[in-house]
């Protein structure tokens, strides 16, 4: 990571932090006050849409917990969360029921 999207990325928290909408204009004059160098605006434009109406703090608690959100469902529209959950706990279920074939159920054995 460039010492520019670093800059960017801090100064994009600390907006956060303080609770006020991050913007090109604010993330680029916090960037400036701080007195790093050779950060080009646009980074600052692409940081403020990239996070515009979200809340970046729900997103740092968050970080390893969307794992399953981007699989979509085989038949259907969108399923919620826990009805996702109840029907992979389903299927691990039935697996579990199921009883496995042997070879005894074939007619012939390992020394036959």
């Amino acid at each position: 990571m460039s010492n520019a999207e670093l800059a960017t990325s801090y100064a994009a928290l600390i907006l956060a932090d303080d609770g006020v909408d991050i913007t090109s204009d604010k993330l680029n004059t916090l960037i400036k006050t701080a007195g790093v160098p050779d950060v080009e605006p646009i980074w600052a434009t692409i940081f403020a849409k990239a996070l515009e109406g979200k809340d970046v703090k729900e997103l740092l608690l968050n970080v390893g917990s969307g794992g399953g959100a981007a699989a979509a469902p085989a038949a259907g529209g969108a399923a919620p969360a826990a009805g996702g959950e109840a029907a992979a706990e389903e299927k691990k279920e039935e697996k579990k029921d199921e009883p496995e074939e042997s070879d005894e159920d074939m007619g012939f054995g390992l020394f036959d």
